[in-house]
């Protein structure tokens, strides 16, 4: 990449601060590229600008506000190859999941312009339904809640960076975006098809703040919308400190892939089989919904594990810059240790590993365990990294159970070919959402997206944020022949 230090943006323009931080590759250690870090006046000076646009924002007709979306996904596509790399670069991320990865956020824009036209168009209700409502008419329209302070994690660094960006300016809500510090810059490169757009100045911003700068945003009453993408302890402790705003959360899992018992065909173990290796391990596992548990009805499990084994080891590890690597590193090497100490816990207390195990740097190889403890961290806690553990269970009510075991309560898989059972996990998973026939790491960017319990509150998917980054106002006329 290059030692140019890239330009942060500032109501609209680029701008650079006095201190500057390395970006680096966590695959080799490669400068990947330098970023200017904002100084305390420029952030004063953007959330200055966002506030006082956003009335101007708000009533931007619909059309500019969704041409300038069509326009960044027409620009994401055009520079796929170039963005991929540079994920790939920061992120570690094999660069076919960065290739993929970009195509979501060109959908993500896509998604947003299509609901920027017919977002608000109002609903009206008949107040006659009682006398003292006669001649009267109410009608319902969706208004910003003014800017929204959108926070985004490392693991999907333009995507999830997208899912905050592309709702907001869709609302006409101006939006304060601040990347991760590991893989900024590849929200800044969202930033550079903004700035090709016609939307006023100040209604979006991509700041790369330092962490222990956000405090003081988070506090800042002229930002009444927080959506945090990341970890349970930071998003909770962001909700506890401003409990009058509204706060959106999308925060950790350990998601169960569920295998029952009617799904025992060699065809159908092969299919479990070979999508639980693959989303177990992908993003090195650094996907709140990747699959960290398998729960295996016990007509089955004898016959799948060795499928899963092998399957896991069948992935290609190394180089996220070959289109053959299907596992990169992960984010850091710290990263790495964590997953290595929490395996090492869990072996030491009588887990029995099958497969992997074994850490090289910022790398580690892709894992299998059963009979982990359940007091284990690797059983209690979101490992976030290439691991996965398989249990035994005796019925699907069993089944159920150990889903809704866990604290968190993210998404769901159920491999299953029974309609009724589908409908009864519906039901019975306090999840976010249930995948049936498949593992949980299935997301479509249009759907409703967020958990249940310790996996946060509100919802992604460009409609459902948006509607988080609104509120229903009432307009109510009188005297009407109705």
């Amino acid at each position: 990449m290059t030692s140019t230090t890239h330009a942060f943006w500032l109501a609209g323009r680029q701008a650079t601060g006095e201190d500057t931080f390395d970006v680096t590759s966590p695959w080799d250690g490669r400068l990947v590229g330098k970023v200017g870090v904002p100084t305390d006046a420029q952030v004063e000076e953007a959330v200055a600008a966002a506030h006082a646009v956003r009335d101007e924002f708000a009533a931007t007709p619909a059309h500019v506000r969704a041409a300038a979306l069509d326009h960044v996904s027409k620009r994401l596509t055009e520079r796929t190859e170039e963005i991929a790399q540079l994920i790939s670069a920061e992120n570690g991320k094999p660069i076919k999941w960065a290739r993929g990865e970009v195509g979501r956020a060109v959908s993500v824009f896509r998604f947003a312009a299509e609901e920027a036209r017919r977002f608000n168009g109002g609903e009206a209700q008949r107040l006659d339904t009682d006398a003292g409502g006669q001649g009267r008419l109410a009608l319902t329209r969706r208004f910003p809640k003014g800017v929204v302070l959108g926070i985004a994690p490392f693991n999907f660094p333009l995507n999830l960076c997208a899912h905050k960006i592309a709702p907001a300016i869709a609302a006409g809500a101006p939006i304060i975006l601040k990347p991760a510090p590991a893989t900024p810059l590849s929200g800044l490169i969202l930033g550079e098809l903004l700035a090709e757009t016609e939307l006023p100045a100040g209604s979006w911003n991509i700041l790369p703040v330092a962490n222990d700068k956000m405090p003081a945003l988070v506090q800042d009453e002229r930002l009444p919308v927080i959506s945090f993408t990341g970890s349970e302890t930071v998003g909770y402790a962001i909700m506890d400190s401003v409990p009058r705003k509204h706060v959106t959360l999308e925060l950790g899992g350990n998601g169960a892939a569920v295998v029952l018992a009617d799904f025992a065909s060699d065809a159908d173990l092969d299919w479990a089989a070979t999508r639980i290796a693959t989303f177990s391990n992908y993003q090195g596992g650094q996907s709140c919904i990747s699959v960290q548990r398998v729960i295996a009805d016990a007509s089955v499990y004898d016959r799948l594990l060795p499928r899963i084994v092998a399957a896991v080891e069948a992935q290609v590890t190394g180089d996220p810059s070959d289109a053959t690597t299907d596992v990169g590193p992960l984010v850091s090497e710290a990263a790495a240790q964590r997953v290595e100490s929490w395996v090492q816990e869990a072996v030491d207390a009588g887990a029995n590993l099958l497969t992997g195990g074994k850490r090289d740097g910022a790398s580690y190889a892709p894992t299998v365990l059963t009979d982990v403890p359940a007091g284990a961290t690797l059983a209690c806690e979101e490992v976030f990294g290439p691991v996965l553990t398989v249990q035994k269970v005796d019925s699907e009510a069993a089944a159920f159970a150990a889903v809704n075991e866990s604290k968190y309560g993210l998404q769901a898989g159920v491999f299953t070919h029974d309609l009724q059972v589908a409908f009864r996990a519906h039901r019975a998973l306090e999840v976010g959402g249930v995948v049936v026939g498949d593992v949980p790491s299935y997301r479509a960017d249009q759907m409703p997206y967020g958990g249940a319990k310790k996996s946060g509150v509100g919802r992604e998917g460009v409609k459902f944020a948006m509607d988080d980054y609104t509120y229903e106002r009432v307009l109510v006329l009188t005297g009407l022949a109705l």
